[in-house]
């Protein structure tokens, strides 16, 4: 199934998809399978990364740069390309069609940077976004500690002002790609006397500097992409407080507010590559007449299909100007319930 976009987006798709065609090095669809997802076990990663090193890769990146083809739908007078949400669903569906990679800035370009567009001061915005698009800062994400989960409101963080910088003790978990990272965004508290949801600070910091130590979390696949991290006296200029003291709360919710809708609805073609892959290793085995491999093979084609079309749908959504996210009407009651959220990856 697809959707008709309607005339100008397919010519944006037939142009795109020529350009990846005339510009994609020879050897880059081939250093990797650039569309499986990095969550299969942790087993990847140091594929990836080892395809990252490649040459071929680097000419990529600089391609892409040159044409802001990274960060493409941040604002041009961010570095970006000003795509709508459209444009950027197709761009990355292009990219996984021809096997080459959406070079991407990670958490820096879905979740640092527009907070940053939305809350920070000129001088902010100049110093950190052009960091962001040129893969200097790498961030991981600094919100859940232990007992506490996704409750931010419970943050306890210690933020301790000292002249012009802050100094951060306390503790973080569930951090993804933490060992990739050079900086954090986290939130701390700032205020112990201010109600809960105020008195917080959103801040941007060294993440490989003194005070900063992680340990990793071990999957039961035997791979660690989570973490947990100690940060002991760690001290930030207040330059890098985003949205000022204690307003951290907004700032956070600008974070978790930015959907990546556009990544959607193509959300499903690794795990749909793992899905071929463990049938075919079910059929080398001789089980797929087992009755209740066959049952479990369903089950998980079944959950793909699912992420599938719940893609497809919310490039409807957005195709349509309305805001991405479930629309659920229960016949039982008079009126529709609607839900927005952002599946947030720590």
């Amino acid at each position: 199934m697809e959707l008709d976009l309607g005339p100008e987006i397919a010519e944006f798709r037939a142009e795109l998809r020529e350009w990846i065609a005339a510009e994609a090095p020879a050897p880059l669809a081939g250093l990797a399978d650039w569309n499986m997802p990095v969550t299969a076990g942790g087993r990847t990663l140091a594929r990836l990364a080892e395809a990252e090193a490649h040459p071929a890769y680097a000419e990529w990146e600089a391609k892409l740069a040159d044409q802001r083809l990274i960060c493409a739908q941040w604002p041009e007078e961010f570095g970006g390309k000003g795509m709508d949400a459209v444009r950027g669903a197709v761009l990355n569906e292009e990219f996984y069609r021809a096997g080459v990679p959406r070079v991407t800035r990670g958490m820096g370009e879905w979740l640092v940077g527009p907070s940053v567009m939305v809350h920070g001061t000129p001088g902010q915005r100049a110093y950190f976004l052009p960091r962001i698009i040129s893969g200097e800062d790498v961030y991981c994400q600094g919100f859940s500690e232990p007992g506490y989960g996704s409750d931010l409101a419970g943050v306890q963080t210690r933020g301790v002002v000292e002249g012009d910088e802050l100094v951060i003790t306390g503790q973080k978990v569930w951090t993804s790609g933490a060992a990739r990272a050079n900086r954090m965004f986290l939130l701390c508290r700032t205020d112990p006397d201010a109600p809960k949801h105020a008195g917080l600070s959103y801040v941007l910091i060294d993440f490989t500097g003194p005070g900063v130590q992680y340990q990793p979390i071990r999957q039961i696949s035997g791979a660690a992409e989570f973490y947990e991290d100690f940060l002991d006296g760690v001290r930030t200029p207040l330059f890098f407080v985003i949205g000022g003291l204690n307003h951290g709360w907004r700032v956070a919710m600008t974070t978790l507010g930015h959907e990546r809708g556009g990544r959607a609805t193509v959300a499903h073609l690794g795990f749909e590559r793992e899905f071929w892959q463990l049938a075919e290793t079910a059929r080398k085995r001789a089980k797929t007449a087992d009755p209740l491999i066959r049952q479990q093979l369903a089950w998980a084609y079944t959950q793909v299909e699912l992420m599938r079309f719940s893609g497809l749908r919310t490039l409807a959504q957005v195709a349509a100007a309305r805001p991405p996210g479930p629309r659920l009407r229960w016949p039982s009651c008079s009126g529709a319930s609607t839900t927005s959220g952002w599946a947030r990856s720590r």
